[in-house]
């Protein structure tokens, strides 16, 4: 394993614990928002969201955007 790869598996849970808390975070913000939400339409629509926000950097990086961080 190259240090890359190992220093990213080592974050791999932070990562994770911190993709959730944003989907969580804009759950409740919903639910402040919107008495009575749909929590699986509204679920659904931020992943699609965050989906679109990871597409969008994966793209960035396959033009070199990300070259120099």
């Amino acid at each position: 394993m190259n240090p890359v790869e190992q220093d990213i598996l080592g974050r791999k849970n932070e990562i994770i614990s911190e993709v959730n808390a944003i989907f969580k975070v804009n759950m409740k913000i919903t639910n402040w928002d919107v008495p009575e939400a749909d929590a699986k339409l509204a679920g659904n629509m931020i992943i699609d969201i965050m989906q679109e926000a990871l597409d969008g950097l994966k793209m960035k990086l396959s033009t070199g955007e990300f070259k120099d961080y």
